[in-house]
This record gives structure tokens, C-alpha cells and sequence, in this order.
């Protein structure tokens, strides 16, 4: 090599090692200002002037008068203080005769003052500053509402009444500490926009309804004990494969599988052991695009009585039974065959 060569190579490869140096710098500034905005976002919410509850507001939100518990007197059931950035509930409890609260869109970040409000029937507390959801076990709660927090964990959420819990759009990375015993009466979770990766830790036999879309779940896990389970939503999740649908999953009726990653149907095979499943959404997958797709799907699963929101019609079921006999008959004499060269 001469030495023009070499000098030409040499300054090459400075133009990428400083091509390198600046990409290097730009990612570190790029994450810097990332942190720097995360901060911002802290200080922010740091800086939220303080604006409690008061006696005139709680006045002014409450309604539907009722017969206290005794029966001997009357008192306002129902609290609504939507949008008002209250910062601190406190006062709340003196007012024990509360059965309906709507907390939604303020600047909470506590609300375990609830907690002595012991004939709390729902509450809503969606679109706040709240890190928990955890409050003292309430007797009577049946429907609860936490979306659009910062909630990390479901610790604190076991009610003996509850049938409703929703807690959309927070910060929860894995399911756990949920009483079976004592959310006996639960029959819908919704945990839509999390951070979820599996959906180990629901152990509910009694819950019909479980929404689990836009986290980024890769494995479906721990489905044994939902044995009482219709619905359940996974769109918009990270699915490469469907194991982890077992027998056990007797009521399951539908699934949403939609904007997944999903490239073959071959993977539907795995759905079959569901005695009831009626409803698949497969749309917005790879495997959406494979020819005759409506078609193989239910050559696979037979019993399905509707694709991506489409009822199957009687012309598509009857092609679909003679191609699934065709392809069993073929397999058979296959197998006739291969046993027979063995002999």
C-alpha cells in the first residue's frame, strides 16, 4: 500500500471513528435531555400549589339524600369533585355516610383517608397523581376506578365486594398480590396501557372479564386458574406464539389478539383445547395476510362463529368441513401407508 493510500485510509477511518464519536454524543444528549424533561415533569408536580378539600366545596358536590345505615336519620350519599386540583381529601373523613365519590382529575396523591369511609360503594379516582391504589379493606366497595396515575402495584386492592377494578394507563410491570379468597365477587379487570410482559399473576377463578391490551406482553402465562373467564383482550401486545391456552379455560368465548405479532396460523392449533371459544380478532398480525386466511382459520378452529368482528356465513363453514375432511383423510392414509412400509 502507498503511503497516499494509507493516509486516505487512515482519514476514513478518523471520518467514521468521529462519525461514531458524534453519534455517541448525540445519544448521550438525546438521554440527557430525556432526563432533564423527566425532572422538569417531577418538579412540576412538585411545585402543584396546595389546594385541600374544603367544607364550602364538599356542600357544593353533594347529593342523592338517604337513609343512613341505622335507618334513623338522613345524609348525603353521592360526592362529586371532578376537576377541581384538590390536593388533599382529609376532610373526607368526617363525612362516613359516603357511598359514591368521584375523585377524577385532580392533583391527588394519597387518598388513604378513604379508608374509614366503610359504606364506600364506588369509587372513581381516574386521572390523578397517585403512586397507590391501596387502601384499607373496605366492606361494602364494589366498583373501582384508578386510571391514569402512577400506579406501580396492585397491593392494597383486595375488597371483599369488588366486581369492578380498572386501572388503565398506570405503571403496573407485573400482576401480583391478588387474593383469590377475597376477590372471590370480582368478574372484571381491565389493565389496558401498562407495563406488563406476562400475563402471570391472575389467579381469579371467578373473573369473566380480564383486559390486558397496548402492554408488552410476550408470553401468556398462569391461565389455569381463571376457570370462570369469557373475554379476555390482548391487542396490541408482543405475541409471537399463542402457548399457555389451556383446557382449564372452559368459558373463554373470546379473544383479541389483534396488532400482535403473529406470523403463522399454525399457531392457532394451540387455541383448540378452548371448548367455547366464538370470537377471534387476528387482524393487524402477519398471519392476517396469508392466503385464504379467513378460511384456515376455521378449518383449524371449527367451531369459531366469527373472524375479526365478521360472522362466518353457512357457504364458508360447509368448504371449510369438506377441506378439514379432505386433509384427514389424506393424513390417514398417510399414516396407513407409513405403517405399512414398517411392516
Amino acid at each position: 500500500m502507498s503511503d497516499t493510500e494509507e493516509q486516505m485510509g487512515e482519514e476514513a477511518e478518523d471520518e467514521v471513528v468521529g462519525g461514531n464519536e458524534e453519534e455517541q454524543l448525540g445519544e448521550e444528549e438525546e438521554k440527557l435531555g430525556e432526563e432533564e424533561e423527566k425532572q422538569e415533569e417531577e418538579e412540576e408536580e412538585e411545585k402543584v400549589p396546595e389546594n385541600p378539600l374544603t367544607e364550602e366545596t364538599v356542600g357544593e358536590c353533594l347529593s342523592l339524600l338517604c337513609k343512613t345505615g341505622d335507618g334513623l336519620a338522613h345524609a348525603f350519599v353521592r360526592l362529586d369533585i371532578h376537576e377541581r386540583e384538590i390536593t388533599d381529601i382529609s376532610i373526607l373523613k368526617a363525612f362516613i355516610h359516603l357511598r359514591y365519590i368521584d375523585l377524577s382529575g385532580n392533583k391527588l396523591k394519597d387518598i388513604s383517608s378513604l379508608s374509614v369511609l366503610t359504606h364506600l360503594l364506588t369509587l372513581k379516582a381516574d386521572n390523578n397523581l397517585l403512586v397507590s391504589a391501596k387502601l384499607e379493606e373496605m366492606p361494602f366497595l364494589q366498583i373501582a376506578s384508578f386510571n391514569k396515575n402512577k400506579i406501580k402495584s396492585l397491593e392494597g386492592v383486595n375488597h371483599p365486594m369488588l366486581e369492578h377494578l380498572s386501572l388503565n394507563d398506570n405503571e403496573i410491570n407485573q400482576i401480583s398480590g391478588l387474593d383469590p379468597v377475597k376477590l372471590s365477587r370480582l368478574h372484571t379487570l381491565e389493565l389496558r396501557g401498562n407495563k406488563l410482559e406476562t400475563t402471570e399473576g391472575v389467579c381469579l377463578p371467578n373473573l369473566k372479564n380480564l383486559f390486558l391490551a397496548a402492554n408488552t406482553i410476550k408470553k401468556v402465562e398462569g391461565m389455569n386458574r381463571l376457570q370462570s373467564l369469557t373475554t379476555l383482550h390482548l391487542r396490541d401486545n408482543q405475541l409471537e406464539a399463542l402457548d399457555g391456552f389451556v383446557e382449564d379455560l372452559k368459558m373463554l368465548q373470546y379473544i383479541n389478539f389483534r396488532g400482535n405479532n403473529l406470523t403463522s396460523l399454525k399457531e392457532l392449533q394451540k387455541l383448540q383445547p378452548l371448548p367455547m371459544l366464538r370470537a377471534l380478532v387476528l387482524s393487524e398480525n402477519p398471519a392476517a395476510e396469508e392466503e385464504d386466511y379467513r378460511l384456515e382459520v376455521l378449518i383449524t378452529l371449527r367451531k369459531l362463529e366469527r373472524l375479526d368482528k365478521e360472522e362466518y356465513n353457512d357457504e364458508e363453514r360447509e368448504e371449510a368441513e369438506q377441506i378439514y375432511e379432505q386433509r384427514r383423510q389424506e393424513e390417514l392414509a398417510a399414516e396407513n401407508t407409513a405403517e405399512g412400509e414398517q411392516e
